[in-house]
């Protein structure tokens, strides 16, 4: 029996070197490979004996899958969606709103990627963007997203059913796109975190050119992501894209990060500082996020070259 009070904290307060377990930005340090495997093994064992306690204690049936493989499968989430009324990855929007409020004019066109059934279109909305469209691969999604906001009076928002990797809009139609943990699970299958797998790096590609390509001149990409910048930014600073790259976090126990991408913004000093060395925050939990799914998201270990 782990206890998650005293043993699982002392885990989440190391810090990075030469072996890693990455649950999105989450990593554990080991000595060894094999210390490693087995601070992994005690980590998915606390996961699992999470689901359980939650689901007991509420009394609700788990939509959480059991592999981080079933977040690739349409079926999953038009099932979970089918149980599922809302979910907040990586915060809800009162945890990020200053910085929403700091980039997105209330004038702005917004594209929001893989809707889900978040609350993120509804608190912009309520914030004075009206001019948004919001897009999930899921038609169980979609159709529910449409009802909740009609009954809410927000008949401004459009809901459509889209593939985020063949955006079906036309170049340069929206000042603003954004996404939050949507790309995330592009990852979920990618491998050696510092090397993806090149399938997972043609759906990323994909995906980034099709953002690249609706947004205005002077557009910005918005990505909520667990995905820390020293494996984000390789694919954000491909040659074709011209935007600037920047970013912040928020979260008081995992740091989540708001990467602001700025189309035509890009200068020679951006394509000469990817290789940067770039600060981490160290992670320390709260309890409700390990009880939340933005824990298990993915995981991987991988080997530092150092």
């Amino acid at each position: 029996m782990i206890d998650i009070h005293t043993r699982w904290p002392t885990l989440l307060m190391l810090k990075p070197k030469s072996l890693r377990t990455e649950v999105l930005g989450f990593r554990v340090l080991s000595a060894n490979r094999e210390e490693g495997r087995k601070i992994w093994e005690t980590g998915n064992r606390f996961v699992n004996c999470g689901m359980e306690m939650t689901q007991a204690s509420t009394g609700e049936e788990s939509v959480a899958p059991s592999t981080v493989l079933a977040y690739l499968d349409p079926n999953y989430w038009n099932e979970r969606f089918k149980k599922e009324e809302h979910y907040e990855w990586f915060k809800d929007y009162s945890h990020f709103r200053h910085l929403i409020q700091a980039h997105i004019n209330p004038n702005s066109s917004v594209l929001e990627l893989g809707c889900g059934n978040s609350q993120l279109c509804e608190e912009m909305y309520s914030d004075g963007i009206a001019d948004i469209t919001c897009i999930d691969l899921s038609a169980v999604a979609v159709e529910k997203m449409l009802q909740r906001l009609s009954a809410k009076g927000y008949k401004e928002i459009k809901v459509l059913e889209a593939d985020m990797l063949d955006l079906p809009f036309s170049d340069g139609c929206f000042d603003v796109v954004i996404e939050k943990g949507t790309m995330d699970v592009l990852f979920v299958n990618s491998g050696d975190p510092w090397n993806p797998r090149p399938a997972t790096v043609t759906q990323v590609k994909a995906m980034l050119d099709g953002v690249h390509r609706v947004l205005k001149p002077d557009g910005i990409f918005i990505s909520i992501s667990f995905g820390q910048p020293h494996f984000r930014r390789p694919l954000f600073d491909a040659q074709e894209y011209t935007w600037s790259i920047e970013w912040s976090t928020f979260g008081d126990g995992f740091h989540y990060f708001f990467y602001i991408l700025r189309k035509g913004k890009r200068s020679s000093d951006d394509r000469s500082s990817c290789a940067r060395k770039i600060e981490v925050p160290q992670i320390c939990l709260l309890q409700e996020e390990l009880e939340g799914e933005d824990f298990i998201f993915r995981t991987s270990i991988d080997d530092d070259d150092s």
